[in-house]
């Protein structure tokens, strides 16, 4: 039986090149192939989008809730798809619910979590991001102090057991909270660990990366900056080819010129990739939410704890991109990498994931003429439709 789909588009985008008047060909949750619209196979189901161009799903790799949810105040399955199902609007297909800073009884529930919605086949979700507790006090950013701690056996054996079980495991540390033995041992395991909301020194940095980290969190945000005598967690991940970084790109976490000194700088293949950091704001109206007992509120583009720390982000993916070919002068072909292949790299699942060539998951984007999303498909099915 042939489930066979031809989705026609003016502009189609496969990660690398752009085809003109083509069809991308959709078998059983997967690309199949790019043709021209004259080689379209009879038996497919022919799907023909109006106007606008085609491009990869977007995939972000921390998002801390949407659709009214934060992560953390409720770490469960219907949480998950209901975070998913919010993000998809806005072009992503593939996210890491990720959890801030709690303690270890929130960290084993949201983990069921995560296991429940594998098991489930939630469309969107990829796996788990747990940000934290192990981080800096003096790079706590949100982070609540009194949670924050060092890593202790129990949590070790508790992330690699989650490390093993979930399709993907991104964890969180600062690389002076948690020792170069412990990275080792979750890299081992099967997590991507990545440093960040941490004051460490380029060298205790680069201890971290050389035991196995491979990422950092939100460039230049919640951590050690590039200085003259002491380059920094900033310093090291620039300085690093193989080290991806996520960026938060809203023009309010980091000035667009250190944006473009950050790209200029930043030599692959660890590339600089687009996450929201979104907390449960994202595709609604609300105006207040809270963390940890905490009340943050929405304003001026930024979310804000009461003494005006950052608290996530007022950010959704296609105004990420959209912020990077509009301000910061990228082209739209890297403003989609930074969102698509970039982050599927940095998760070691670009075999499949932030791309449209044959063998890769289905999951794409229509965007209109002014790069806005008209419709999400995730492994070849349409995730969410613009009414009207």
């Amino acid at each position: 039986m042939s489930d066979l789909k031809a989705i026609v588009a003016p502009r189609l985008f496969d990660g690398e090149a752009w085809h003109a008047e083509s069809a991308l060909l959709v078998e059983f949750g997967y690309v199949s192939g790019i043709v021209p619209m004259a080689d379209i196979p009879a038996n497919a189901e022919r799907v023909d989008l109006d106007g606008g161009m085609l491009v990869p799903g977007f995939i972000d790799l921390q998002v801390n809730g949407g659709g009214g949810v934060l992560f953390n105040n409720d770490p469960s399955l219907d949480a998950i798809r209901t975070i998913c199902a919010a993000h998809a609007r806005f072009g992503t297909t593939a996210l890491l619910p990720t959890l801030i800073t709690d303690t270890a009884a929130v960290n084993v529930v949201a983990i069921a979590a995560g296991l429940a919605a594998d098991a489930a086949r939630v469309p969107g979700f990829l796996g788990l991001h747990l940000e934290g507790p192990h981080l800096s006090l003096a790079r706590k950013g949100t982070h609540d102090p009194a949670l924050i701690r060092p890593m202790d056996a129990a949590d070790l054996a508790r992330l690699v057991s989650a490390a093993q079980a979930l399709p993907n495991l991104l964890c969180t540390v600062a690389a002076e909270t948690v020792t170069p033995q412990q990275v080792a041992a979750l890299s081992g395991a099967g997590a991507i660990v990545s440093i960040g909301h941490s004051d460490a020194g380029y060298a205790a940095a680069n201890a971290a990366f050389a035991a196995g980290a491979s990422m950092a969190t939100h460039l230049f945000n919640a951590m050690s900056q590039l200085g003259n005598r002491e380059p920094g967690l900033v310093g090291a991940v620039l300085d690093r080819p193989e080290t991806f970084v996520g960026l938060i790109a809203d023009g309010i976490h980091v000035h667009p010129a250190s944006i473009g000194i950050a790209l200029r700088a930043k030599q692959g293949p660890g590339r600089i990739f687009l996450v929201t950091d979104s907390m449960s704001q994202t595709g609604t109206d609300i105006q207040t939410l809270t963390l940890n007992g905490r009340t943050i509120t929405r304003a001026d583009g930024a979310l804000r704890l009461a003494d005006g720390t950052l608290a996530g982000a007022d950010l959704d993916m296609i105004d990420a991109v959209n912020f990077m070919v509009d301000t910061i002068g990228l082209s739209l072909d890297e403003a989609i990498r930074m969102a698509s292949l970039y982050p599927a790299q940095a998760m070691n699942i670009a075999q499949t994931h932030g791309h449209l060539r044959p063998g890769a998951v289905a999951s794409f984007v229509h965007l209109d003429a002014t790069r806005q999303v008209n419709a999400t498909w995730i492994a070849g099915r349409p995730a969410w439709l613009r009414s009207g």
